[in-house]
């Protein structure tokens, strides 16, 4: 893949599927700036931000000329995809996603991660619930707005290891899982 004229990435998936640890991968490998949509959903201590807020915010990092934004928030979702070059959506199953939030729960509990300052790890009863439910509430609009774009720039991975191998191909890498650590 020629990432020349690739300037604004969108990387879309339900909970936990690695979005901000890809996010952070590519933008190393492509120089280009990262907004995780999570950072700009908290403020520290896991306070929400009010949605109205928080939509303006995406909406003028929308207009910014470089970027790769992470997260699949849905009121904005259409308007970041149609202005995005490229979109990878990682459409993989709960059982993954419930692995990975396991997994981050292990890495990070109790500990402040790069991509939501102010914000210590927890599992909570809501967030499982709302994972295990994903892919039946949301995953139908995702596809009908991805159905609507240019079929060249999206690519839809279902496991984990399709996207390592393209990472892998693309970038002559592993994707690494450290980058979020550096708080």
């Amino acid at each position: 893949m020629n990432f020349e004229n690739i300037k604004k990435i969108s990387l879309i998936g339900g909970p936990s599927t690695g979005k901000s640890t890809l996010a952070e991968n590519m933008g190393r490998k492509l120089h280009l700036p990262i907004i995780h949509m999570d950072g700009i959903n908290y403020e520290p201590g896991w306070i929400q931000v009010d949605k109205e807020k928080r939509d303006t915010i995406i909406r003028n990092y929308i207009e910014n000329p470089e970027w790769i934004m992470e997260g699949t928030y849905t009121s904005t979702l259409k308007e970041r995809l149609e202005k995005s070059d490229l979109v990878i959506f990682l459409d993989y199953s709960t059982f993954t996603k419930m692995k990975g939030i396991f997994q981050r729960t292990i890495e990070y509990r109790g500990k402040e991660r790069k991509d939501i300052p102010g914000c210590k790890e927890k599992m909570e009863w809501n967030f499982i619930k709302f994972t295990l439910q994903w892919n039946k509430k949301k995953r139908g609009k995702i596809i009908n707005i991805l159905n609507g774009l240019e079929e060249n720039k999206v690519i839809i991975f279902k496991t984990r290891k399709e996207l390592n191998n393209w990472y892998e191909k693309n970038f002559n890498d592993k994707v690494k899982t450290n980058y979020l650590k550096e708080v």
